[in-house]
């Protein structure tokens, strides 16, 4: 009745009923627009590798079809030319120098040990991520996310055997809810027990129980959005074939006097093989209906082995930091947030991960950290082209190979085909230059990557000033970040 006698209380009763039943539905919709994320990290995949990245004869029809969809990044990076270093800045959004977790993961604490003295000592080994790092399931949890982690791992000391988890500082340690150890069909499996399986019948693709487990959890019930990471065996060494009928037709495709034919050929084979079961978990998010409203990003984690594949017209391979080293395919497919058949030239990097699945899932992480060295592509997504005033940085303060250092190549090329003697050594890129600081003797290398991506030109000596300032920037970062470095 004194609604009725009032019309203007009656008006605001009317509205704030409709803001009440407005608003409930107003969150669901934002709950449920929180897309799904599919990290999908590959092992030592060259940024030649592809067919979509102009692979003369790999067939990888998956991988291509997934950049069809989405956005190809042509200036991608990995935050390390090594696996367990990259992989622990993937996961914390912190470049490697900032981190201390600068090379590969070993069984124990301590220092390299070479085959022949060197001049410089390596800092000492870093054997796991610390927990105190906030990794990317652990930004994401509280954001209503639930977080599964499929692969190889390797951010943490060897327990029991090879790349086994170890039970403190495992995925579960660091914030995955739902965690498997499993080598699936990888070569790493054959050795535990010494056993490889039958060779497969033409036209048949081996079943790989890592990459089973994590279509079977894509195809689960949700009631949640998820964050999920696949981090493949492939196409990390050693490179074994059951699918010899592949290894087969690629003896018709490859050229008979291609430099280690014989490795590129099971290498080849490897490619396809990693294509097929890419495909598997692509199938498994588009047959559940998840396509629309999840965010799939598919990377490798360095440059490719120089024995198996080559890197023109990059410089160098895995384990060094020249293009060819750290310069690595990556592909984003997001429907309505990302173009079709799109191409970005822009530079990213591994670090930036983080950042951007906080963003996409509604978090202003970045604009709260001070210590995150990553930044969002969110805003790369609409165009493809975006421009970040930023440095990016690599320290890679150890000698590789440990145990054939004396052996190994002692210059560093385009194609090689072999491995390299690779020495303590920093880099920076800022917009088109890229400049590299050697620390035995204190020298400097500077490219324009735009005209010279191959990084043949050095433009230390005829371009002093801009030499001079990326110097200056490198060692400023490197100071500000608590860089390890080798004595």
């Amino acid at each position: 009745m004194l609604l009725r006698q009032r019309p203007g209380l009656l008006a605001c009763f009317i509205a704030y009923t409709i803001s009440y039943l407005i608003q409930p539905s107003h969150c669901r919709a934002e709950e449920l627009l929180q897309p799904n994320i599919v990290l999908i990290l590959v092992d030592d995949l060259g940024w030649a590798d592809l067919g979509c990245y102009g692979h003369a004869w790999h067939r990888t029809p998956q991988i291509d079809a997934l950049a069809a969809s989405g956005m190809r990044f042509t200036q991608a990076y990995s935050p390390a030319p090594i696996c367990s270093a990259s992989r622990a800045s993937i996961l914390s959004g912190k470049a490697v120098a900032r981190l201390g977790f600068e090379f590969v993961t070993k069984d124990e604490p301590g220092l390299q040990k070479l085959d022949t003295p060197q001049r410089l000592t390596a800092p000492p080994l870093t054997l796991n991520l610390p927990l105190a790092e906030t990794t990317i399931a652990e930004t994401l949890t509280p954001l209503g996310y639930q977080t599964a982690f499929f692969g190889k791992w390797h951010v943490s000391q060897h327990h029991q055997r090879y790349l086994g988890w170890h039970p403190k500082f495992g995925p579960h340690a660091q914030g995955f809810d739902i965690a498997t150890e499993d080598y699936g069909d990888h070569p790493y499996a054959w050795q535990h027990p010494k056993r490889k399986p039958a060779n497969l019948a033409s036209g048949e693709f081996p079943t790989d129980t890592m990459v089973q487990r994590t279509a079977d959890y894509i195809r689960g019930p949700h009631d949640r959005p998820f964050f999920l990471m696949m981090s493949s065996f492939y196409v990390h060494t050693p490179v074994k074939n059951r699918c010899r009928w592949l290894v087969d037709q690629y003896k018709h495709k490859i050229p008979a006097d291609s430099p280690n034919r014989n490795k590129r050929l099971e290498y080849a084979a490897f490619v396809e093989t990693l294509d097929h079961h890419v495909g598997t978990v692509i199938s498994a998010i588009d047959d559940a209906g998840l396509k629309n409203n999840t965010l799939v990003v598919f990377m490798s984690d360095n440059g490719g082995h120089p024995e198996f594949c080559g890197q023109a017209p990059l410089r160098g391979s895995k384990w060094n930091l020249y293009e060819g080293g750290i310069r690595v395919p990556m592909i984003c497919r997001w429907p309505n947030r990302i173009a079709e058949r799109s191409v970005s030239d822009t530079a990213v990097i591994g670090y930036d991960l983080l950042p951007t699945f906080a963003d996409a899932a509604g978090s202003d992480v970045v604009a709260r950290a001070d210590n995150l060295d990553g930044q969002s592509l969110l805003p790369v997504f609409p165009l493809g082209n975006h421009h970040f005033d930023r440095n990016l940085i690599w320290h890679f303060p150890y000698y590789h190979p440990e145990t054939t250092f004396s052996k190994a190549q002692g210059s560093i090329g385009i194609n090689d085909f072999a491995v390299s003697q690779t020495r303590p050594q920093s880099a920076l890129r800022f917009g088109d230059y890229k400049l590299l600081h050697f620390a035995e003797d204190d020298r400097i290398e500077l490219y324009n990557l735009k005209d010279d991506q191959g990084e043949q030109t050095d433009l230390s000596q005829s371009a002093p000033t801009t030499a001079a300032l990326m110097r200056q920037r490198l060692a400023s970062t490197l100071q500000k970040m608590n860089a390890r470095r080798a004595n």
